[in-house]
């Protein structure tokens, strides 16, 4: 883990604690959540599906946010960054 990985948890735990109760369910809440946990701990993406599930359930989430109107996509975009951010980096091959 890195000061990166931190701090991109970090603005995805502020995310929650401004938008969560207003613009996300608790599910749609918890589903970021866990995607953040699952991903700050991981040390291999690749090796890891229980990260890449996390990241797809992610990707659904943000794809539903957007298409409902409810979040733009600059908004959902940053999320997706930020708990991208939250692993490590996917190796180049």
């Amino acid at each position: 883990m890195n000061s990166d990985r931190t701090q991109s948890y970090g603005r995805v735990v502020k995310t929650l604690d401004d938008l969560g109760p207003t613009k996300l369910l608790p599910a749609e809440q918890e589903i970021i959540r866990e995607a953040a946990d699952t991903l700050i701990f991981t040390e291999d993406l690749v090796s890891d599906p229980s990260a890449l599930d996390a990241l797809d359930l992610l990707e659904t989430l943000t794809e539903h946010l957007v298409s409902s109107g409810r979040w733009t996509e600059e908004r959902a975009e940053q999320l997706r960054d930020d708990v991208q951010g939250c692993g490590p980096l996917a190796p180049v091959g």
